[in-house]
């Protein structure tokens, strides 16, 4: 707190050779008091920034160059000095902490820069690898301390992994300040120096320090090594995840490495001795910034431990993305990875863009065209002439084959970044993944009227005919625009589920947006089985032939039909069944929600919050605002809104009953889900968390359940009556924030009130 000074207290005493003060204090006053109210005196040159500098200057908290009484204006640790093996193992430990730290979005200065040893490698900038040291002259370098050897190769090696972590970072998609800051303050990070010559200095230091570990003590010798050990896996990692060609379990190996390495590291805390002193936050005084002074941000080493050990976990588990099996597969793959609590490091999420789309090759080994059409192939075009690839070498302008290919040609180029940007937009943090996506359905709507054009264009190429069933017409199947729209469909439902994550939507809330939920998953199952429709009506071509009219004849094309065929369109099936599956999940468990907190709203369960400064209009507008500009599916009005969700015309036994049914059937399609296999879920590589993430669902779908038990018995029991108020005995308990069996599914606890 700061001093209260007296009033009546003396002036100062200033005295100092040369300096006279004088004391204007009355004439400052009797000055002031000639000033009309709102007059402002300001002389021209004494700008903004001297007026703000003038503010800062002495102040501890804005001003770098303020010193205490008896301070000195630079560090005096002498980088030279005698340190025992147990204060360089503190050292490399509190190193490792304050690395973390900087992993965890913290900037260089106020984590690995507030390093006295650090500073001394960094200035001057060493442009080789003997320039890399402590001290640079030759003659000291010669007396350095016997194990100082040691601590310069972690640091050189540190370094080293901090720059090609920086660049990576740097070369893919995060949000400066909010993920990551990667301003390095005017210090190069060892840019200039190969990781050869790094490798090689640790091996050395290695030998070196088994060669004279009879001087030290043996446990704490081993722990030196283990630390230099960490530092080359480290770098093998980093160099070896550019490798996307490479076998993933090779590729795994300096992750599983650390991951070992980290547990004796953990166990061998305890011998090092910390050196405090060879840290400071006065070195941000010759750092290249703008920001005042800040504290440095070191984690404890047990939090640090933990940070390592999920880091390395997530290095290994980031490697079967390249154990590519279709394109769904990926994207159930980088969402589930990019959902797990805690989210992973900004580096892994890095790491996962680069082995994504590095040299826009996706995973190492395809084109984005095979991927789209890989896409297509399973959602809406199996065995489809629009991506027969052989149509590509037909040079005819009136052939349709050339029309088709130059139309697909179109199609690609315009869908290809949207495409992308899904899986770049799930390599964010999560308040991002939801704004982002906020944006991106936009572009997907214009996308699917763009796509709607070409589909257009190419049933006349391909001479297509509308498809009429027993129960009605169909029309066309527009393909592409089918496809642009079920992937839209599944980007505006996971707007609305994040909602739920991250915690946007009120109590009251709840039942509008579930309700909203329900609508969106309920139009894509009805999407998917207008697919389903066309893409049986192909198959059936495919396996019987197709008539056709030739010289005025009618005649029975033989069908030729292959396994390889066979396979493609069970593919296709097997996705749309798993689609539709998963959206009835979504749309039952969403309608049980809404129907159950509207009883509960209804019988006074959930209290509605005083908004002097909203409405409801207001609110629905904002909730709504993503998805106003989308054409389809339309957007319901804020009556259609209103009347859905609160079901005036139905009672609350009718609501629970029908909570009831939603929910129970809910729980038998999450059960399902948790059934199949890898491949039947279009989830290779990704299978466990898939299996995590639907028996999370349905551990909720059951607290749903017996949520809707509890509040039916309690209503009967208390007459059930639809008007009036009532006393039930029952209280609502909200899960808190990540307590939830799901975070998407919000299930209320009833317990009796005490």
């Amino acid at each position: 707190m700061q001093q209260q000074l007296d009033p009546m207290s003396p002036p100062p005493s200033i005295s100092h050779p040369g300096v006279m003060a004088t004391d204007i204090t009355k004439k400052f006053t009797s000055a002031v008091k000639t000033l009309a109210p709102g007059e402002l005196v300001k002389d021209e040159h004494f700008t903004l920034f001297e007026s703000v500098a003038a503010l800062e200057v002495m102040d501890p908290k804005m001003d770098s160059g303020v010193l205490a009484e008896g301070e000195s204006l630079d560090e005096e640790y002498d980088v030279s000095r005698d340190l025992l093996p147990e204060e360089i193992l503190g050292i490399i430990d509190q190193l490792l902490c304050l690395e973390m730290a900087w992993h965890l979005g913290y900037p260089l200065s106020q984590t690995l820069f507030t390093s006295v040893y650090i500073e001394s490698l960094l200035k001057p900038t060493p442009t080789n690898i003997d320039e890399a040291n402590f001290v640079r002259d030759t003659q000291s370098q010669a007396e350095q301390p016997k194990f100082m050897f040691i601590l310069r190769a972690y640091c050189v090696a540190l370094l080293k992994s901090c720059c090609i972590v920086n660049e990576m970072v740097k070369d893919e998609l995060y949000y400066e300040e909010e993920d990551f800051v990667t301003n390095t303050y005017d210090r190069q990070l060892l840019i200039d120096i190969p990781v050869g010559p790094i490798n090689n200095l640790l091996q050395k230091a290695r030998s070196d320090l088994r060669a004279i570990s009879n001087d030290a003590i043996k446990d704490i010798a081993t722990a030196l090594d283990i630390r230099l050990e960490l530092r080359i896996a480290f770098l093998r990692a980093i160099d070896l995840a550019g490798l996307r060609t490479a076998n993933p379990d090779s590729l795994k190996m300096p992750w599983i490495q650390m991951g070992g390495l980290i547990e004796h590291i953990k166990k061998q805390h305890s011998l090092g001795k910390p050196v405090p002193e060879a840290f400071s936050t006065k070195l941000q005084r010759r750092l290249a910034s703008t920001m005042p002074p800040r504290p440095m941000v070191q984690p404890s080493f047990e939090e640090c431990y933990n940070l390592f050990e999920r880091l390395f976990r997530d290095g290994v588990d980031i490697m079967d993305i390249l154990k590519y099996s279709e394109p769904q597969s990926l994207l159930n793959f980088v969402s589930l990875f990019q959902s797990r609590k805690p989210q992973p490091l900004v580096y892994i999420r890095a790491l996962l863009q680069s082995l994504l789309f590095k040299e826009m090759v996706v995973l190492g080994n395809y084109s984005i065209r095979q991927i789209i059409d890989h896409d297509l192939s399973i959602v809406v075009l199996p065995c489809a002439p629009q991506i027969d690839p052989s149509y590509d070498h037909i040079e005819v302008l009136a052939d349709p084959r050339h029309q088709t290919a130059a139309q697909m040609e179109i199609f690609r180029q315009r869908v290809a970044e949207c495409y992308l940007d899904i899986f770049r937009i799930f390599c964010q943090n999560r308040c991002r993944v939801r704004r982002t996506l906020c944006h991106n359905i936009q572009e997907w709507d214009m996308l699917q009227a763009d796509a709607e054009e070409i589909d257009q264009l190419l049933q006349v190429v391909l001479e297509e005919k509308p498809f009429t069933t027993d129960r009605s017409e169909l029309g066309f199947s527009l393909p592409l625009s089918s496809w642009a729209y079920i992937y839209k469909l599944r980007q505006m439902e996971w707007v609305v589920q994040l909602g739920f994550e991250l915690e946007v939507y009120q109590t009251d809330e709840l039942a509008g947006m579930y309700w909203y939920l329900n609508y969106l998953a309920k139009t894509r199952a009805q999407h998917g089985d207008r697919i389903k429709s066309f893409t049986t009506r192909s198959l059936n071509e495919a396996r019987y032939g197709l008539i056709s009219k030739s010289g005025g004849a009618t005649e029975q094309q033989l069908p030729q039909y292959t396994a390889a065929k066979e396979r493609e369109y069970m593919q296709s099936l097997a996705y749309l069944r798993v689609t539709m599956l998963d959206a009835a999940c979504t749309w039952e468990f969403a309608d049980g929600l809404c129907c159950l907190y509207t009883a509960l709203q209804r019988l006074d369960l959930i209290q509605t919050p005083q908004r002097p400064y909203g409405t409801d209009t207001l609110r629905y507008d904002l909730r709504m605002r993503p998805f106003r500009h989308i054409a389809l599916p339309a957007l319901p009005t804020f009556s259609e809104f209103t009347r859905a969700t609160l079901q005036p015309e139905t009672t609350i036994y009718e609501l629970l009953k029908y909570a009831e049914s939603a929910i129970g059937g809910a729980k038998k399609g999450y059960e399902a889900l948790s059934k199949m296999s890898d491949t039947q879920a279009f989830c290779v590589g990704a299978h466990d968390s898939w299996v995590v993430n639907t028996k999370n669902c349905l551990k909720a779908a059951i607290a749903a359940g017996i949520a809707v038990s509890t509040l039916q018995r309690a209503f009967e029991n208390a007459g059930g009556k639809e008007e009036g108020k009532m006393e039930l005995g029952l209280q609502v308990e909200m899960p808190k924030p990540g307590k939830a069996y799901h975070d998407w599914w919000i299930v209320p606890k009833l317990t009796p009130k005490a």
